[in-house]
């Protein structure tokens, strides 16, 4: 067989200087591709997954526990309901739903999905407004995908989910956020984000049940939202994968309660409320009863985008509408009770930590930010420095509140089988204990 000479750096015809996979660089400079650095839940997660996996699980016998992904499916008090498993079972044997489904999802699918949210809504969705999505996290995909264009900037909460960050650097759209406030419940910083916005801006992310703040905002402050929105002239991204998980004294309200004051796409899912998170069955919907938004040139866009996306299995998809209809309140009734234990117990033990403070009890999703008090500890550096120590100590698993945006602050998951939550916080505790100042003082003793 003849060699074959590879040229390294092929030329182009003005000869400059071609790289693979990129543009010739400008001006003799670099124009490889570049990798967004933002901080990912996963990733952080693994690096301290494979602390904990490097001191050998923190002794013989001791199990890892997680606080930190928001997937209860790892413990078996969370788990969904056998309407769901029948109904997937069921689409699967059925050897009907094995070929392509249409782009933007089946349409006894979209019709079932607009059926569900229209049931909170003042007016009812059309099947043709909703599409479905590889779990919520393609859905975010869809929404900033359409909405970028040159010079976009979108307003992202502080602290929140930060897919939305890592969407928007891969679109080149600029991030600006607005701070949530502790001392109010979370709620938006409506000055700021008036302060924010100018003629560039496309969209605001509004996460209710708040993740990673455990919120649940009221229908005045939402409301408040939509007005602002309209003011500005905004599209409300309104991500509900956590809808209805609420459990605290606000009743969980649909952001497309206001699509007539201001353009709502929502964001959802199966995956929390249904506990399939790995089914990855997600919905991209329109509420726009007034069609200031929704033009067919928009629509048209969003459906070519589509063709482009893999959505879910046919066969899950299938499944949805029996799902939907079939699902007792009973089912989402113990997890709602099951998440309020949890949630109550984590509150409580917190109490026995110094260190750690919860400026407000969660009242839905999953999880809750709790805050650090470093000088309370002798050799913690920040709260990358003591989740990575915990994790190598205590093999519990904590998110660093950098991850989502607040810099010494923690989340923590509480959807986590009650027995496993409460050993995970006495293994904190004792973490405290050897780390507080307190401890340094009675060794010199």
């Amino acid at each position: 067989m003849p060699k074959i000479a590879i040229t390294e750096h092929p030329l182009m015809e003005n000869g400059t200087v071609k790289n693979w996979g990129a543009a010739p660089p400008a001006n003799g400079g670099s124009r490889e591709p570049e990798t967004p650095s933002n901080i990912t839940i996963k990733g952080i997660l693994a690096l301290l997954m494979a602390e904990v996996d490097s001191n050998g699980g923190g002794g013989v016998g001791r199990r890892a526990i997680s606080l930190g992904m928001g997937d209860p499916t790892a413990y078996s008090c969370f788990h969904t309901t056998a309407v769901a498993e029948d109904a997937v079972a069921d689409a699967f044997h059925s050897d009907k739903f094995n070929g392509y489904a249409p782009t933007v999802g089946l349409p006894q699918t979209r019709t079932a999905i607009a059926k569900y949210l229209s049931q909170d809504l003042p007016y009812n969705l059309s099947p043709d407004n909703a599409f479905v999505t590889s779990g919520c996290t393609q859905a975010i995909d869809v929404a900033l995908s359409n909405l970028a264009h040159p010079g976009a900037n979108i307003l992202l909460p502080r602290p929140g989910f930060p897919i939305y960050e890592l969407c928007a650097a891969f679109r080149h759209i600029e991030v600006r956020h607005f701070d949530l406030l502790p001392e109010k419940g979370w709620e938006v910083n409506i000055d700021v984000v008036e302060a924010l916005a100018d003629q560039n801006t496309v969209a605001m992310v509004v996460i209710n049940p708040g993740n990673p703040c455990g919120n649940v905002y009221t229908y005045q402050h939402l409301k408040k939202i939509a007005e602002t929105a309209e003011r500005l002239k905004l599209v409300i991204i309104a991500d509900e994968v956590y809808g209805h998980l609420a459990f605290g004294n606000n009743p969980f309200v649909p952001m497309g309660v206001f699509g007539s004051i201001a353009p709502i796409i929502t964001l959802g899912s199966l995956s929390k409320r249904w506990i399939v998170p790995g089914w990855r069955l997600g919905w991209f919907v329109i509420n726009d009863p007034n069609n200031i938004f929704k033009t067919p040139k928009i629509v048209e866009r969003i459906k070519k985008y589509f063709d482009i996306c893999g959505g879910p299995a046919t066969f899950i998809q299938a499944a949805v509408p029996r799902i939907l209809q079939q699902t007792e309140e009973v089912f989402f009734k113990q997890t709602i009770n099951l998440l309020k234990q949890t949630s109550d117990i984590c509150c409580e033990r917190v109490k026995d930590i110094p260190c750690i403070t919860c400026p407000h009890k969660p009242e839905g999703s999953m999880a809750v930010m709790m805050k650090l008090n470093l000088s309370l500890l002798r050799d913690i550096t920040d709260d990358l420095d003591f989740c990575f120590k915990l994790a190598k100590e205590e093999s519990v698993i904590i998110l660093p509140g950098v991850t989502v945006g607040l810099k010494n602050w923690i989340r923590v998951t509480f959807a986590v089988d009650p027995s496993a939550l409460e050993e995970a916080l006495g293994r904190v505790k004792s973490f405290y204990q050897r780390h507080s100042k307190s401890n340094q003082h009675e060794e010199y003793q």
